[in-house]
């Protein structure tokens, strides 16, 4: 069954759209699977995924997303749920979602603001509910290899890379905050603080020692 659907601009990660929801939310943890759907969205946005489709395989579920024209669509099913169908379901909300002028898509700044196209997809995923139907068995038996071309990884991987990520981008952004001379940013504070008065310092000692090797020799030279 398709439990959960969001569709989200590719450009900057931003959800516009989820449907209404099919999941219980204290038996199923819908909003922990909506914060991960989220998360997919965000991962694609950054080039990090596959910039057309794949299936992501989260306990006993599956996310299954479709990229088309800077859209992502994304879809939480069982796992039992037939993969092509999901991906047919998605590609019918792409064919909807087209419908719509792309100037007024863009210009949307809120998250799941775009409520107009929730009602498409809870029109489109009634299709979808009995997988026994005509259409359906159809769209099942034929082309038979189109799943073999779907990339299939597990969520917890995902994470991991993304983990790996943020801690070598945080190592590289210390790195670069040491003073290469001082060794840290405290002691280059304390060096541009100190440095000028060590140099009046020393300079004001050499003109003493000057100016008393100078009125030595001068006594000297008087007697």
């Amino acid at each position: 069954m398709v439990k959960l659907t969001i569709v989200g601009r590719v450009s900057d990660g931003l959800p516009l759209a989820q449907g209404p929801r099919y999941m219980n939310e204290e038996n199923e943890n819908f909003l922990w699977y909506k914060q991960q759907g989220e998360f997919i969205l965000k991962e694609i946005s950054r080039g990090a995924l596959a910039p057309s489709k794949m299936t992501i395989r989260v306990d006993h579920h599956c996310f299954n997303y479709l990229v088309e024209n800077g859209v992502c669509f994304i879809t939480l099913c069982d796992s039992s749920y037939p993969r092509k169908l999901a991906f047919h379901y998605l590609q019918d909300l792409q064919k909807e979602f087209e419908k719509f002028n792309i100037s007024l898509i863009e210009k949307i700044t809120k998250p799941y603001s775009f409520a107009r196209f929730d009602s498409v997809i809870g029109n489109i995923r009634k299709q979808y509910i009995d997988t026994r139907t005509q259409a359906n068995l159809s769209k099942l038996n034929a082309n038979r290899r189109q799943d073999l071309d779907i990339i299939t990884e597990h969520m917890s991987e995902i994470v991991e890379r993304r983990r790996i990520l943020e801690l070598s981008e945080r190592v590289v952004a210390t790195s670069q905050t040491v003073s290469p001379i001082w060794g840290s940013p405290r002691l280059e504070v304390i060096a541009l603080k100190w440095t000028p008065i060590t140099i009046i310092i020393i300079v004001a000692s050499v003109l003493l020692w000057s100016s008393l090797i100078l009125t030595d020799d001068f006594l000297i030279r008087s007697f």
